[in-house]
Order: C-alpha cells, then sequence, then structure tokens
C-alpha cells in the first residue's frame, strides 16, 4: 500500500472515532480545504473545522472506500450519517474526496457532495424547495463560516 493510501485511511479512521488530533496531523502546515459549504479553508481553519464538526457530534458514523493514492494525488468516497444540530434530522451524506500531497502529508482537500441532496435531508422543505438555489447555498455558507470563527475565538480564548 502506497504511504499516501496509509494516510488517507489514518485520516479516516480517525474521523470515524471523533480523533480531531489524528486528523489535524494529517494535514501539511500549508494544507486547504474545500467543499460545497466550507470554502477555501486554510490549514488553520480546516483544522479547527474538524474538531468543531467532531466535537459537536452525538452520532456520527464514518465509512469509506475506494482509496487509492500516488506520490502526488490520491481520492476515495467516503459517507456520514448524522443527525444535524440545527434541525435535529438525519443527514447521510455521500461524498467524493480529491487529495494532493506533499512530504507525507495532506496539502489540498476537496471534497465535492450534492448540495441539494443534502439540503433536503438536513434541512427539510426550505432545503427541498430551495437548495438548488444559490440564494441558500450563500446563506448556509455564511452561518458556517460564523460558526467556525465564533469556534476558533472560543478555542483561542
Amino acid at each position: 500500500m502506497h504511504p499516501n493510501e496509509t494516510l488517507i485511511h489514518r485520516f479516516y479512521k480517525a474521523f470515524g472515532q471523533k480523533d480531531y488530533q489524528t486528523m489535524h496531523d494529517s494535514y501539511h502546515a500549508d494544507a486547504s480545504f474545500s467543499d460545497p459549504v466550507f470554502q477555501n479553508l486554510s490549514a488553520v481553519e480546516a483544522k479547527a473545522m474538524w474538531k468543531m464538526l467532531v466535537s459537536s457530534a452525538k452520532d456520527l458514523e464514518i465509512t469509506y472506500e475506494g482509496v487509492r493514492a500516488d506520490d502526488d494525488q490520491g481520492q476515495c468516497h467516503w459517507e456520514a450519517r448524522y443527525t444535524f444540530s440545527g434541525t435535529g434530522r438525519k443527514v447521510h451524506n455521500v461524498i467524493a474526496a480529491h487529495f494532493r500531497f506533499r512530504n507525507g502529508k495532506i496539502l489540498e482537500h476537496k471534497d465535492h457532495f450534492n448540495f441539494w441532496r443534502w439540503s433536503r435531508m438536513a434541512l427539510g422543505a426550505p432545503g427541498l424547495l430551495l437548495g438548488w438555489s444559490p440564494y441558500l447555498l450563500q446563506a448556509v455558507r455564511k452561518k458556517v463560516r460564523g460558526r467556525l470563527e465564533k469556534f476558533m475565538k472560543n478555542e483561542i480564548a
């Protein structure tokens, strides 16, 4: 198994165990993260995001498969099942992850998922009716960005 495949396995096993320190240690100091909701995060912000998400998760279940990696890039398919704290609704998110590596660490991590599908599960009727719209996506991005900034401020304080 390629060492970067091992790195991806370690990252998702840690995620499933809510071990944010191992997740943090998987990232390069110059890393970036992006998905449809959390856009263009620096390494510091990405690490805080993972800590925020696993710290608040009550019933998080992570599964992953299809891990492939070489010296430069990698990918896997992962799924998250959890109760969305904002509404108490059950979510089953299906994600395709793509990675770039540097010096045995994750340099770039991009997750792709269907926001409309996610919003229908997480938000109910508003997600069903508006989940396809840039308006709802921007509103969710703004809300989670504020939540992340507040979390980071409280972590430093």
